[in-house]
């Protein structure tokens, strides 16, 4: 098909609701695998980059992550679940999911 031009379709991964994940971006690195994010429901809170993520990808300041609060201390603590690239938010943004945030 030469001189058509495809869209390319992207698949992205939506906080689940009923697990209690809310999207967040990364205002700061802490160190030690923590990271300080701003998260959709208007609260800061001190998130924690699991072993499992930090081996796989690089986390920066300004990326947009979903974070699960912890039981305990949900205001103030989280964990990062999952990165998402540019594309990705791109199309987060064009689906209105990343008003409130950006």
């Amino acid at each position: 098909m030469v001189g058509q031009q495809q869209e390319q379709q992207v698949r992205v991964r939506i906080p689940r609701k009923d697990e209690n994940e809310i999207l967040g971006i990364i205002e700061q690195m802490l160190g030690a695998s923590r990271v300080r994010v701003r998260c959709l429901d208007g609260k800061t809170r001190m998130g924690r980059i699991p072993g499992r993520l930090k081996n796989r990808i690089w986390i920066r300041e300004g990326d947009v992550v979903i974070v699960k609060p912890w039981d305990v201390q949900g205001d103030q603590k989280c964990d990062i679940i999952w990165r998402y690239t540019k594309t990705q938010v791109e199309w987060l943004k064009r689906k209105g999911f990343l008003n409130d945030i950006l």
